[in-house]
Protein backbone atom coordinates (compact mmCIF):
# COMPACT_ATOMS: atom_id res chain seq x y z
CA UNK A 1 0.00 0.00 0.00
CA UNK A 2 1.72 3.35 -1.02
CA UNK A 3 -0.08 6.20 -0.18
CA UNK A 4 1.59 10.00 -0.20
CA UNK A 5 2.42 12.38 2.90
CA UNK A 6 -0.07 14.93 1.65
CA UNK A 7 -2.67 12.44 2.86
CA UNK A 8 -1.71 11.99 5.99
CA UNK A 9 -3.36 13.57 8.84
CA UNK A 10 -1.93 16.18 11.11
CA UNK A 11 0.05 14.30 14.22
CA UNK A 12 -0.01 11.21 12.02
CA UNK A 13 3.59 9.39 13.11
CA UNK A 14 6.05 7.78 10.21
CA UNK A 15 9.62 6.65 9.95
CA UNK A 16 12.18 9.34 8.30
CA UNK A 17 15.51 8.15 6.63
CA UNK A 18 18.18 11.13 8.07
CA UNK A 19 21.61 11.20 6.84
CA UNK A 20 23.27 8.86 9.26
CA UNK A 21 20.17 6.56 9.96
CA UNK A 22 15.82 6.34 10.35
CA UNK A 23 14.36 8.28 13.08
CA UNK A 24 10.75 8.91 14.70
CA UNK A 25 8.73 12.47 12.58
CA UNK A 26 5.41 13.52 13.18
CA UNK A 27 3.23 15.28 10.67
CA UNK A 28 3.09 18.59 12.03
CA UNK A 29 1.77 20.97 9.47
CA UNK A 30 -0.04 21.00 6.17
CA UNK A 31 0.47 23.51 3.43
CA UNK A 32 -1.63 22.95 -0.31
CA UNK A 33 1.51 21.78 -1.81
CA UNK A 34 4.03 21.45 1.42
CA UNK A 35 3.61 18.99 4.47
CA UNK A 36 6.29 19.79 7.95
CA UNK A 37 6.91 17.10 9.68
CA UNK A 38 8.97 16.95 13.06
CA UNK A 39 11.96 14.45 13.11
CA UNK A 40 13.45 13.65 16.76
CA UNK A 41 16.58 13.66 16.89
CA UNK A 42 18.96 11.03 19.56
CA UNK A 43 19.97 14.27 21.43
CA UNK A 44 16.74 14.95 23.16
CA UNK A 45 16.11 18.05 19.96
CA UNK A 46 13.30 17.60 16.98
CA UNK A 47 13.77 19.42 14.10
CA UNK A 48 10.96 20.44 11.51
CA UNK A 49 11.69 19.54 8.02
CA UNK A 50 9.49 20.51 4.24
CA UNK A 51 8.63 17.71 2.25
CA UNK A 52 6.45 17.82 -1.01
CA UNK A 53 2.93 16.46 -0.61
CA UNK A 54 3.25 14.14 -3.42
CA UNK A 55 6.25 12.42 -1.80
CA UNK A 56 5.45 8.70 -1.73
CA UNK A 57 4.82 6.74 1.41
CA UNK A 58 5.49 3.13 1.79
CA UNK A 59 4.21 0.83 4.43
CA UNK A 60 6.67 -1.92 6.06
CA UNK A 61 4.34 -3.88 7.67
CA UNK A 62 1.92 -1.58 9.75
CA UNK A 63 4.47 1.10 9.74
CA UNK A 64 4.96 4.06 7.64
CA UNK A 65 7.74 4.97 5.69
CA UNK A 66 9.55 7.76 3.78
CA UNK A 67 10.31 6.17 0.94
CA UNK A 68 14.70 6.79 0.74
CA UNK A 69 17.17 6.34 -1.88
CA UNK A 70 19.25 4.37 0.80
CA UNK A 71 18.73 0.83 0.58
CA UNK A 72 19.19 -0.45 4.27
CA UNK A 73 15.68 -1.49 6.39
CA UNK A 74 14.79 0.61 9.31
CA UNK A 75 14.85 -2.30 11.47
CA UNK A 76 18.48 -2.73 10.97
CA UNK A 77 19.56 0.96 11.36
CA UNK A 78 17.15 2.73 13.47
CA UNK A 79 18.55 5.25 15.72
CA UNK A 80 18.55 4.93 19.28
CA UNK A 81 16.90 7.24 21.64
CA UNK A 82 17.10 7.26 25.37
CA UNK A 83 16.45 3.73 26.81
CA UNK A 84 15.32 5.13 30.35
CA UNK A 85 12.05 5.70 28.99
Amino acid sequence: MIKTLGQFPTGSRLVFRSKKDWRVAVVCRKADDTVSISVSSPTGYNYRLRRPAEVEIEYVGNIPCLISEELDDWRTNFTSYDRRW
